[in-house]
């Protein structure tokens, strides 16, 4: 969209990007939906269909005991080529698709769950392309004609809007992710698996991303659990528990190194998820020693309701938890603001993404990790 007023814009959106996008986001995936439901239809009958997973997590299952036997290669290469999550994961376990083989019976909480995620992947798609990259121009002008696309916006100068346009690409990054797990949680639903069983009440409840953790988090510890639900429990379960004999710290370094490895090691990620792992470490462990010196439930993630802080519902208590999610909120801003939806990161080269990312945190005057380094110094003189 070029340069317009206000009112124009608005009426320009719906014809120019609401529209296109829903039809676009539907023509892209019918076909994986129609063979996700006839998977669904089929299993009922007795039939295997390929799937799709992480081979890994079968290996670790195998040695650890929590398969059993080594499945056969139709069993294996059903697991790994499973339909409803091939594409758009996100991860299961062998066990999650041995039961979704069992071909539960139809009901309508499963159409129901599979009906509202669809939903929510569109609407989310929508808010990617259409409202986050004119997020403060148009729907929120605080600049107002100031930060319209075109010569004018690239020309903005000064700290507050260079913020500003960093926001709305994590903006957008944020709800590409979030389309992303509420379609994986539509196919997934539709191909059978996804749901858990207490006794005879079953229950299609797959949740991959928690959006409000993120948007408005108490931490970037609850941040990177909830980006991701399924991906945080498989690194948290075949790296970080298998790390933690060398260390915290190191631990959480190792199932960083690997969450980069399996992104594909670009230098933007890794740089992001390195600077994450520093960042989700310290502000952890000065959490829990603040915690620890004014007894209070202002811990990285929220205390039980049976928690022995003395200090849970006071004013400060609030008012510290408050500050580190603004914090969080910074921290997020500027990771983000590298992941830019007008840059193919496919076709660039690893220089100019090298550059580019620098470039991005350099305008940011590297902020997010001289606070970072500011709170390590703080943990270390309170220690």
């Amino acid at each position: 969209m070029g340069a317009f007023s206000r009112q124009k814009f608005f009426q320009q959106l719906a014809h120019g990007c609401l529209l296109p996008t829903a039809q676009q986001g539907l023509e892209q995936v019918w076909q994986l939906l129609v063979i996700c439901l006839l998977c669904r239809l089929l299993w009922m009958l007795g039939s295997q269909m390929v799937v799709a997973m992480k081979a890994i997590s079968l290996a670790f299952d195998l040695d650890s005991g929590v398969v059993t036997s080594v499945p056969s290669p139709i069993e294996f290469m059903g697991y790994i080529y499973f339909v409803g999550t091939v594409i758009f994961g996100p991860w299961i376990s062998f066990n999650s698709y041995k039961e979704a083989l069992e071909g539960r019976k139809m009901s309508l909480s499963w159409l129901l769950k599979v009906f509202v995620s669809w939903v929510k992947s569109q609407i989310c798609l929508v808010i990617s392309n259409c409202v986050a990259p004119y997020l403060f121009p148009y729907f929120i002008p605080v600049y107002g004609d100031k930060l319209l696309r075109g010569k004018k916006r690239r020309k903005i100068r000064g700290t507050p809007a260079k913020w500003l346009l960093a926001y709305e690409n994590t903006m957008s990054f944020h709800f590409s992710n979030y389309f992303v797990g509420y379609l994986s949680e539509t196919t997934t639903t539709l191909a059978g698996a996804g749901f858990t069983e207490e006794k005879e009440n079953l229950k299609w409840d797959m949740t991959v991303s928690e959006p409000l953790n993120i948007e408005f988090p108490r931490s970037m510890v609850e941040v990177v659990t909830s980006w991701n639900l399924p991906m945080s429990r498989f690194l948290h379960t075949y790296v970080f528990k298998s790390a933690l004999k060398f260390g915290t710290f190191s631990a959480i370094m190792v199932t960083y190194t690997a969450s980069a490895f399996l992104h594909g090691l670009s230098f933007h990620l890794g740089a992001v998820l390195m600077s994450l792992g520093f960042i989700t470490y310290i502000e952890h462990v000065l959490r829990k020693r603040l915690a620890a010196i004014f007894n209070a439930c202002i811990l990285s993630m929220r205390c039980q309701p049976n928690c022995t802080h003395r200090n849970k519902k006071k004013l400060w208590v609030y008012v510290i938890n408050i500050a580190f999610s603004a914090l969080a909120i910074l921290h997020l801003t500027y990771l983000g603001s590298v992941f830019n939806s007008s840059v193919d990161y496919m076709e660039d080269d690893e220089d100019d993404i090298t550059h580019q990312t620098i470039q991005k945190w350099s305008a940011l005057s590297w902020t997010s990790h001289w606070v970072t380094f500011g709170c390590w110094i703080l943990y270390r003189l309170i220690l």
